[in-house]
């Protein structure tokens, strides 16, 4: 086999940089570990920035999601027993929309079938070669069994945190910073109607919470909880309970209760691998950076990164010009360090810390009253929301 771009992952980073390329005249084959169905079915992130809706929309990925994303002109932060209202239209202008990372792999899975386009799903034993040459090649077996070899000019790696191609890098060319919260999300998606219709970000005594939704039809939720808990300590009822609880105001919370088609714990991390290149291999989404999902930006970066990489790699092998890879990583992770500082910004002012300790508590609320009453405070929040500029 022989492509120009060898994609590993086909999750929104791998299949929207293959349709980036597409578009502009570059073969690429995608390979996924996973199956379709699982990949299609797996619930992450739901909020696009409003540059990632924009590119969207203008790479024709946007006729369902503008049909049902629900659009967003504010959040509330939630404290002192009352919800402060941060509304992007007035501050910004601009907007979100809330459209389930799921269904933006559907749109780009469709897209590329439709296009001709090679996505192998169930693929194993991936392995890249030759990074460092000018002819790199990736291994895998196929979901037949059988042992494969992908020739490539250039090897994108965007196979998550835990895939083989930042492993692939030597320890002495990369340099990591990492960072680990004391606590963890214990997420629900609730088949029940939305009460508002703008997220709430609640800080509370008991700990964070966050209210959220999905569709018309699907409520998300999260909680605040240690980061050793276990999933079977918490039963429906007692998720229910503490959301009633962290999310009440003036005695009742408003939540409509339903069927749990989902629960689990994810623990919280901010994770930064640098540079974002080794050779011919180019990193991009959660194989090079990880943010707590606080300030929902982690597929709003996967979708930066593969804007700028797209660009890159078109100057390279339809130019030979190679000023824009050589400057990628570095360009990339200005962006990137700035979602990183909002994301912990976001985590830091909500969050309950170990020990409750009630200086610290004082300096959470005296920001967040800060951010509610100051319009400059309130605009910089927005601005870093709704999503920065990706050049």
């Amino acid at each position: 086999m022989r492509t120009q771009v060898g994609i590993i992952g086909a999750g929104p980073a791998g299949l929207l940089l293959s349709h980036l390329l597409h578009l502009r005249g570059i073969d690429s084959v995608v390979l996924e570990a996973r199956s379709r169905d699982y990949v299609e079915r797996r619930v992450r992130a739901g909020v696009l920035e409003h540059p990632t809706a924009e590119l969207l929309r203008e790479v024709g990925l946007g006729a369902r999601m503008d049909l049902e994303g629900m659009v967003h002109h504010g959040i509330s932060l939630r404290f002192d027993g009352a919800d402060h209202r941060i509304g992007f239209d007035e501050l910004l202008g601009r907007s979100i929309t809330v459209y389930g990372q799921q269904e933006v792999v559907k749109d780009l899975i469709a897209a590329r079938l439709e296009a001709g386009g090679e996505l192998l799903f169930e693929v194993s034993e991936v392995a890249v070669h030759g990074l460092t040459s000018d002819r790199p090649a990736i291994t895998f077996t196929d979901a037949e069994g059988r042992p494969r070899e992908l020739a490539c000019a250039v090897i994108a790696g965007c196979d998550g945190f835990h895939g083989v191609s930042r492993q692939a890098i030597p320890e002495t060319a990369l340099t990591v910073h990492e960072h680990e919260y004391p606590f963890a999300w214990l997420g629900i998606l609730a088949e029940a109607p939305p009460v508002r219709e703008e997220l709430i970000y609640t800080h509370h005594e008991r700990g964070f919470a966050l209210y959220s939704m999905r569709s018309p039809e699907l409520t998300r939720l999260y909680l605040q909880v240690d980061p050793d808990e276990e999933i079977e300590s918490w039963p429906d009822d007692r998720i229910w309970t503490e959301l009633h609880a962290r999310l009440a105001l003036g005695g009742e919370s408003g939540l409509h209760e339903g069927p749990l088609r989902e629960k689990g714990i994810s623990t919280m991390r901010s994770f930064v691998a640098s540079p974002l290149r080794y050779g011919r291999l180019f990193l991009a989404g959660d194989a090079a950076h990880i943010v707590p999902p606080t300030g929902a930006k982690g597929m709003n970066l996967a979708v930066g990164d593969v804007h700028l990489l797209a660009r890159a790699l078109e100057r390279l092998l339809l130019h030979n010009e190679s000023d824009l890879v050589e400057s990628y990583s570095d360009t990339a992770l200005r962006r990137v360090w700035r979602a990183e500082h909002f994301s912990w910004f976001m985590t830091s002012m909500l969050h309950r810390f170990p020990g409750n300790d009630p200086f610290q508590r004082q300096l959470q609320l005296a920001q967040l009253r800060y951010t509610a009453e100051s319009t400059a405070a309130a605009t910089s929040l927005a601005e870093n929301y709704v999503g920065l500029p990706f050049s």
